[in-house]
């Protein structure tokens, strides 16, 4: 796993940006605003736990704290990921709340395999996120036209990218829970999510530096990315265990 080391600093670098974003601007829309804003002391807590992912992403970047950074991380974003779970009680087949879920998933899964101990915990995360890419790959088809608005105006046929990556979403994830090809299934689904960060968020910064909302939504692109980066790198390369 030659790219562990590289995965798992681009997630650090995703989970310090998110969190710093979020601490500097009190902008938790996205991955944090999932506490009703009627609960005592919610605005505290999602500052408590911006601070403390602060802390592990800067821990995961050293050799002798990354396992405690690890151990602290893993937990939280899968309570964080639990409050997230009455929306889609309420609301089942409203695919915008598996999709927000999906998203935090991928950024769980990738803290999960820097957390887990051994094999068996390692291939329970990456099915976990396999089953993540499918709500994913079908909101590009719920959601035709507000994911086509999203595409660079220099790229044509717009929908047929929609249908495209919706399908390739799917595709990645089948490929993950299937076993077939799963190490390239994983790669090329952080790499279209890295794409999607670059060609969609960095032009929305660029025309626009001053929108607090793009900033958040890139932070949380790269995070998500990143996290996929780690559970591809997580999957053990053909070729090793072949000349092992």
């Amino acid at each position: 796993m030659k790219f562990k080391p590289c995965a798992q600093i681009a997630f650090a670098t995703g989970l310090i940006g998110l969190a710093i974003f979020g601490l500097i601007s009190g902008d938790f829309e996205d991955l944090w605003q999932v506490v009703p804003a009627s609960f005592p002391g919610r605005q505290v807590m999602e500052y408590a736990s911006a601070t403390i992912i602060l802390g592990c992403g800067i821990g995961l970047l050293w050799k002798r704290t990354e396992a405690l950074a690890a151990r602290v991380l893993f937990p939280l974003l899968a309570l964080l990921l639990l409050l997230k779970l009455p929306a889609v009680i309420k609301h089942p087949l409203v695919e915008v709340s598996w999709e927000s879920m999906s998203e935090m998933l991928i950024i769980v899964t990738g803290a999960w395999v820097l957390f887990a101990a051994d094999k068996r915990s390692v291939r329970i995360a990456q099915v976990v996120f396999g089953l993540a890419l499918i709500p994913l790959g079908f909101s590009h088809f719920v959601y035709r036209d507000h994911t086509a608005a999203l595409i660079p105006g220099w790229l044509p046929f717009h929908t047929g990218w929609v249908y495209l990556t919706g399908s390739a979403h799917l595709a990645a994830g089948l490929g993950v829970l299937l076993g077939i090809y799963p190490r390239l299934a994983a790669s090329m689904e952080a790499a279209m999510l890295t794409a999607f960060t670059v060609l969609v968020w960095i032009p929305l910064i660029l025309a626009a530096p001053t929108s607090l909302p793009n900033w958040s939504e890139i932070s949380a692109s790269w995070a998500i990315s990143a996290g996929a980066w780690v559970v591809a790198a997580s999957f053990a390369n053909r070729n090793s265990e072949t000349t092992t």
